[in-house]
């Protein structure tokens, strides 16, 4: 299959299997809570990957659901968001192209470790019931460290949701303005990824194909997410999705100890 031949040869096709239930698992998520497509992608792919070539195959899967978000309420609305938010994204994507620098530098354990501590806490916290809150006059400083943190782990792991979910909460942002602002958020950090990626050889000529595979069970699964986001009562559907972020945060911590 065109593109599949040479990533079959090195890490065979229980990884390629592997790696599409974890695509569609996380494209069913995103599409129901509007995130957590890197989350349990990376978790459920580096069960069968090394770290580096699971954080290279959500590029191209990365960019096309959030453009698919950003633009469902129209262009007009997505400018509009841009304008609200464009500090916080013009940090974030400084401080991811930054520390993606470091992605082959770091061992896969301590990777492993720092992103699964990440999805735990995050998890934990929100089934938790914990919400932040912040004066107005606060926000360009909670904005800045939010993509800071954000912008960190996202260039090392190709997740930086947690932190910006978590500040679109406290911001109070009714539902479909907090799905478009943070999906304009991970569009915009995706292309900085590309960048990066391509310079450090994280993705190369075997992982950019299978990255463009992985869209097919990602936007599938999106799509069902958004039928039940439409119809169904979010708050069951975002709480099962935190529960299996801190399931799967544990296995990233397990890979990290042994």
């Amino acid at each position: 299959m065109l593109g599949l031949d040479a990533f079959l040869a090195d890490h065979g096709a229980a990884a390629v299997a592997g790696a599409v239930v974890g695509f569609a698992a996380g494209g069913f998520a995103k599409g129901v809570v509007g995130f957590a497509l890197p989350l349990i992608a990376v978790s459920v792919t580096g069960s069968f990957l090394p770290y580096e070539v699971a954080v290279a195959l959500l590029v191209v899967p990365t960019l096309v659901s959030n453009v698919s978000q950003t633009l469902r309420q129209g262009l007009g609305a997505a400018l509009e968001t841009m304008r609200d938010f464009w500090w916080m994204n013009l940090v974030l994507v400084a401080m991811i192209a930054l520390s993606a620098q470091l992605v082959v530098a770091l061992p896969d354990r301590l990777l492993f470790g720092i992103l699964g501590a990440a999805v735990c806490a995050f998890g934990a916290t929100q089934l938790l019931g914990l919400t932040l809150h912040f004066r107005p006059e606060h926000r360009r400083r909670v904005e800045t460290a939010v993509a800071l943190v954000g912008g960190f782990f996202g260039g090392l792991s190709g997740v930086w949701g947690p932190p910006l979910v978590m500040y679109l909460l406290a911001a109070g942002l009714p539902k479909a303005e907090m799905i478009r602002a943070q999906s304009l958020s991970f569009l915009l950090g995706a292309i900085v990824l590309v960048f990066a990626y391509l310079h450090t050889g994280v993705l190369n000529a075997t992982t950019l194909p299978v990255s463009a595979w992985m869209v097919l069970p990602t936007m599938a699964a999106m799509f069902v997410g958004y039928r039940i986001h439409d119809r169904l009562d979010q708050a069951r559907f975002r709480k099962a999705t935190l529960a299996v972020l801190v399931v799967t945060g544990l296995n990233l911590l397990r890979r990290a100890l042994l």
